[in-house]
């Protein structure tokens, strides 16, 4: 066990003369390592204070870029890391807090064929997405290798926290067997958040986190706990570990990894790319040689539409058709065209393709891959 230097004696001197860390604590937390899935909201605090609390290895994971409407809640980038990888924006900040640590930035994207490779090496795995599917597939990697699943969520002005399949508790499965289906849930793009609210719930796992790195202490395994910002009351839901469970029940049906439907980046930023979809280099050669026969269509909300669209697409106009609504407004689309749907991160807009397909449209369509943030990332 590697012993701590003379300068991480006198940066830790208060976690030190804690009984309930004290030396032999602040080692344990050198020697762990720890992942931390997705650095935007959640993973912000998360990483952050991980860092400060001297974890000695942290992974973060995740194959978004930073935009303007992150800045709003994810304190871990800032301004000046517009449009940069934000694993690569996360990483600066985190060694800035403490250059006595080892940071491992990854920048992909999370999918079945490669968590299981990327979560062996870490003793905790920290949930900080923002998207089901990839909470499912966290959920289940962490089961198969008997890791920690530390869980949270916010939506709104409410959160909730958890520890999963710690020391044979319960895990995600045993609350909700099955994902809900896309669309049923809306995201924070859809339905907004208090920017306070994913520091809370982020420091929440930091701190179910270190407790587990320890071995000390009450977690929150066989607890949900439940938060109301706005009314500022916390309520607790108590978990059993279901034998029927499909993962870590008596008779598990799922023995391997398989992406399902709401499979995406740790941020929620890259779609299931199953449907229809374009490259941004491949519509920027359409766009300037055949504009006249495309259609473009922004599946955002209409105030969403409001903070900006396609740069240098002047000579086509955009049609806004919120997703929700692409079913009933069909008629809207021109079969005549190639019809190439846009979003902010290329999520929305794949799934609105899924949709259309699934409801029979039969003219050419597309979602442009990476969203608004890929084309303009294509002009740096």
């Amino acid at each position: 066990m590697a012993e701590l230097l003379l300068e991480e004696v006198s940066r830790y001197s208060r976690h030190l003369i804690l009984p309930e860390v004290g030396l032999e604590g602040q080692r344990k937390l050198k020697n762990s390592k720890v992942l931390c899935v997705g650095s935007g909201g959640l993973g912000s605090p998360i990483a952050m204070y991980l860092a400060a609390a001297g974890v000695g290895t942290l992974g973060i994971i995740d194959d978004d870029i930073v935009t303007e409407t992150n800045l709003q809640r994810q304190i871990i980038h800032s301004t000046r890391n517009l449009l940069r990888p934000k694993v690569t924006s996360a990483k600066e900040r985190i060694e800035d807090i403490n250059p006595y640590i080892e940071v491992i930035a990854i920048n992909r994207r999370l999918d079945a064929s490669n968590a299981l490779p990327i979560f062996k090496d870490y003793d905790v795995i920290v949930d900080g997405t923002d998207n089901f599917g990839i909470r499912y597939l966290i959920n289940d990697a962490c089961v198969l290798l008997g890791k920690p699943d530390v869980y949270g969520g916010v939506l709104r002005v409410e959160g909730q926290a958890s520890v999963f399949h710690y020391q044979g508790g319960a895990c995600l499965r045993c609350l909700y067997s099955e994902e809900p289906l896309p669309g049923t849930v809306p995201t924070c793009t859809e339905g907004g958040i208090l920017n306070v609210l994913p520091g809370i719930i982020g420091c929440i796992q930091a701190n179910e986190t270190i407790k587990i790195l320890l071995g000390k202490g009450e977690t929150l395994s066989n607890r949900l706990l439940m938060f109301d910002s706005w009314k500022m009351k916390f309520r607790e839901i108590t978990l059993q570990k279901d034998p029927l469970c499909p993962v870590c029940g008596t008779h598990p049906v799922i023995t391997e990894l398989k992406d399902g439907s709401g499979f995406c980046c740790a941020s929620g930023n890259s779609p299931d790319e199953s449907a229809e979809s374009i490259e941004v280099t491949e519509w920027r050669h359409l766009i300037e040689t055949e504009a006249d026969k495309i259609q473009i269509i922004d599946v955002r909300e209409e105030y969403e539409t409001a903070l900006g669209t396609l740069p240098n697409v002047e000579n086509i106009k955009v049609k806004n058709i919120p997703s929700g609504q692409i079913v009933c407004r069909k008629d809207e689309l021109s079969p005549a065209k190639f019809n190439v749907f846009i979003c902010t991160s290329g999520v929305r807009s794949q799934q609105t393709v899924k949709t259309l397909l699934a409801a029979g449209f039969e003219g050419h369509i597309a979602s442009l891959r990476g969203g608004i943030n890929a084309w303009r990332q294509s002009y740096i």
